[in-house]
């Protein structure tokens, strides 16, 4: 019996896309394909690799207007947004742009004697597990520079974004990517782990939950396939008594309720100097106010739907939980008419006599909620930075370097922010520690991911 892969729509509850999973002769010779098409796709120069990808990723953006709306049936993104055309070019043109430098040789020595250096060499069939929250993005930081290095590629798209898979591959194959280099994959959960345990894959980039990371590091025990995982986080901002409080309430604010809140790298709770503490808190309440929760193909919609009624009944019970503990919710959900408190569609929320016993703080949230706590010093907001299982992003507010520097060395995170927030630069590595996984994306380390060293060391004379 064929298993359905169905992607329910946020939006009104319908099905909106389904596709039948590959049966596992299918996907053995999918793989296969994508096996027996990357020699000839590496044996290309790098400057063609390069071009086929951007021609791609071109052909991507000539597809804007569809692609954004069948992004917000999917996930519920606004519309107004426009998509993540913006991340999905500058990736690109950046990874295109240093790919000759990171791929290029470590000469040792090159004499009348000796040839000795070390070349990067691509990994061969790169499998990307892509999520559903940011489905674009998250599959660029792999592909780009899975392809341009010289792999192939197999896609696996979320089922809540079943579509995206397919846009991807139209595109990149119209820009001249062959269609066995790139090839998209419907699976369930089983075909899935089935397909890394065979080793079928040089190489594997899931990003996703912390279940998901462990399901897929169980099924790739023993096979020595590289896995690159990015499984989340509970991101801290800390805002410092110096900080510009307005630039911090805005960009700390919209950090926690863009895209729904539904970001690895949002903003999730928030540690305030007391001196600044109520100032900001009023502020953020007023911010928060004036957002419009409702249809994503509203333009006035700043707020759409969660993904799922799933993903909203776990932050509606983490809200409930905390209210119960004590905390003490400062929105109001009538001024959001669109929650009726029982579906995808649900009202931020702004908590405070909030404390790390409750699971709001410790817990990944994935949706448009913020606790706010005050902190009477640097070494109590680094504790309480550092009390989560998680570790992707933290963010610090204030003017002085020198003191964020100091700072930023000791949190157990893979990127600290100064005066920013929820933003993933391409320069620089794409990474996490404790619970948010292992590995890296984009910058030179990025390619790294993606190639293995290989030495060579060629004598071309006899000794005397």
């Amino acid at each position: 019996m064929t298993t359905m892969i169905r992607c329910i729509s946020p939006v009104d509850g319908r099905v909106y896309a389904e596709r039948p999973a590959l049966s596992p002769e299918a996907a053995d010779a999918l793989v296969a394909r994508a096996r027996a098409a990357q020699p000839a796709w590496a044996a290309l120069p790098l400057e063609e690799r390069i071009a086929r990808v951007k021609a791609g990723v071109a052909a991507l953006n000539a597809m804007k207007e569809r692609v954004v709306e069948e992004l917000a049936w999917q996930m519920g993104r606004p519309t107004r947004y426009g998509g993540e055309y913006g991340g999905i070019n500058e990736r690109t043109d950046y990874m295109a742009g240093i790919a000759a430098e990171a791929l290029a040789p470590m000469i040792a020595e090159e004499s009348d004697r000796f040839a000795r250096r070390i070349e990067r060499e691509p990994l061969g069939v790169v499998f990307i597990i892509a999520p559903w929250n940011y489905p674009y993005l998250t599959t660029i930081n792999t592909l780009v520079p899975a392809l341009i290095a010289g792999n192939s590629v197999v896609l696996k798209s979320a089922s809540q974004t079943l579509m995206v898979g397919e846009r991807l591959a139209e595109a990149f194959h119209a820009g001249g990517v062959p269609e066995e280099v790139l090839q998209t994959v419907v699976l369930d959960h089983a075909g899935t782990e089935r397909l890394i345990a065979r080793r079928s894959f040089g190489f594997v980039n899931f990003t996703g939950s912390v279940e998901g990371g462990r399901a897929i590091e169980r099924a790739a025990a023993g096979t020595f396939t590289p896995l690159g995982l990015e499984l989340g986080g509970k991101d801290p901002g800390y805002v410092m008594e110096d900080a510009d409080l307005d630039w911090a309430v805005d960009v700390l604010m919209d950090g926690a309720m863009y895209n729904a809140g539904q970001c690895c790298c949002g903003i999730e709770r928030i540690y305030v100097a007391r001196p600044l503490y109520e100032a900001f808190v009023e502020k953020s309440v007023a911010w928060v106010r004036q957002l419009r929760l409702g249809n994503p193909f509203d333009p006035a919609t700043t707020l759409g739907p969660m993904a799922s009624r799933r993903f909203a009944d776990t932050v509606r019970a983490q809200i409930a939980e905390a209210v119960a503990q004590g905390a003490t919710p400062l929105i109001d959900p009538a001024l959001f008419p669109a929650d009726d408190g029982q579906g995808t569609y649900l009202a931020p929320q702004i908590l405070v006599n909030v404390d790390h016993t409750m699971r709001v703080m410790r817990e990944e949230s994935f949706g448009p909620v913020v606790g706010i706590m005050p902190v009477d010093s640097d070494e109590e907001a680094l504790r309480l930075m550092n009390d989560s299982p998680y570790g992707l992003t933290a963010s610090l507010w204030t003017q002085d370097p020198d003191r964020a520097w100091a700072l930023a060395r000791r949190i157990e995170t893979g990127t600290v922010f100064m005066n920013r927030a929820d933003y993933l630069d391409p320069a620089v590595c794409w990474t996490g520690c404790k619970d948010t996984g292992r590995g890296g994306a984009l910058s030179i380390l990025g390619y790294h991911a993606v190639t293995r060293p290989r030495s060579y060391h060629f004598r071309k004379v006899k000794p005397q």
